[in-house]
């Protein structure tokens, strides 16, 4: 089988890949990705030169690339990660936003239906249901709860999961939908929480927090998301939405500290900063659809998980320090600007 994946370059996308590689090697992967500023090459490098792994740099936006590559490929599945999405980066620029996010998923089902297809995956967020009070750690989101988005990045992923039932509906294209809440773990993006936290507390610079750090997270651990999807592409039924959760809520302040702790820094690097408009209190799933369906659980603990993130940080410094320079994207050019 051939599984198209977009966005493969960046954070979950490639620990998709790696997974996919690992667990199913009779099949072929196929990345596609344009290289924006959170989407690195060299964190494929081990998987490059397999015989059963191509890459495409290209714009999913882009209709006529991704019709060749089509027709090239023949792809049985498609795994669509390709998504803008900083929240921070969404209020600034929203245009970008709506361009990658629902136009390219537009034109990717497209494909989908003028090329045929086995099963066109969906990856979503539990930011399009909005939040929930922190004096209710009862209420969980459920694949029933209302869309209710904060930010133009959640509004764009929620127009894009409406876009794609439209396309079930009327086109009977076989789609599943997966919304998740936060990931963590190896090749997260340096603008993000952790690895940010992370590599600030090793350089002894300030911990930007917003507000007074009360936000509170549903954390997962980039594996577990990696293994429910792998389910949900094989097994899951069509139509259908599925929320992946860790059963893991944390908040932020409390996950900044607990850094700090594992790396031996003070907590005097921790800056309070203005909060981010709009805002989010509190996100948190209820898996318990993908548990009774397809038998899905996250393994990993968020006190293991972050002792394996930190490690994983401490090991891979070259990685996320070329990101910080900048150097990281000019490894596609040395990759294949001879070829």
């Amino acid at each position: 089988m051939t599984v198209l994946v977009t966005g493969g370059a960046g954070f979950i996308g490639s620990n998709f890949i790696f997974y996919e590689l690992e667990k199913h090697p009779e099949d072929r992967i196929v990345c596609l990705d344009k290289l924006t500023y959170a989407g690195n090459l060299s964190t494929l490098k081990a998987v490059l030169e397999k015989p059963n792994f191509r890459f495409v740099k290209e714009d999913i936006c882009h209709r006529e690339a991704v019709y060749q590559l089509f027709e090239e490929e023949k792809p049985d599945m498609v795994v669509h990660f390709a998504a803008e999405s900083h929240v921070d980066r969404s209020i600034e620029n929203p245009g970008v936003f709506l361009e990658t996010n629902i136009m390219g998923t537009a034109v990717l089902m497209d494909a989908c239906r003028k090329y045929g297809i086995k099963r066109y995956h969906q990856v979503s967020t539990d930011e399009v249901y909005g939040d929930l009070p922190l004096d209710r750690p009862d209420l969980l989101f459920t694949e029933e709860t209302p869309l209710h988005t904060s930010s133009p990045y959640s509004s764009s992923k929620a127009g894009a999961d409406l876009l794609v039932m439209a396309y079930h509906r009327t086109f009977g294209l076989p789609v599943t939908i997966s919304r998740c809440s936060n990931n963590y773990g190896p090749y997260q993006f340096p603008e993000k929480l952790i690895p940010l936290m992370i590599a600030n507390c090793l350089a002894d610079k300030p911990l930007p927090v917003y507000g007074e750090g009360k936000n509170v997270r549903d954390w997962l651990y980039v594996e577990d998301h990696c293994k429910a999807i792998d389910l949900i592409i094989r097994k899951g039924k069509e139509g259908e939405i599925y929320n992946i959760g860790g059963h893991n809520e944390m908040a932020n302040i409390d996950i900044v500290k607990l850094i700090l702790k594992e790396l031996g820094k003070p907590e005097s690097l921790i800056t309070y900063v203005t909060d981010r408009k709009g805002h989010d209190m509190r996100y948190a799933i209820d898996p318990a659809k993908i548990h009774r369906e397809l038998g899905w659980l996250p393994e990993t603990m968020f006190a293991e998980g972050i002792k394996k993130t930190i490690q994983w940080y401490l090991d891979n410094k070259e990685w996320w320090e070329t990101i910080i320079s900048g150097e990281y994207q000019n490894y596609y050019r040395e990759m294949y600007g001879n070829r």
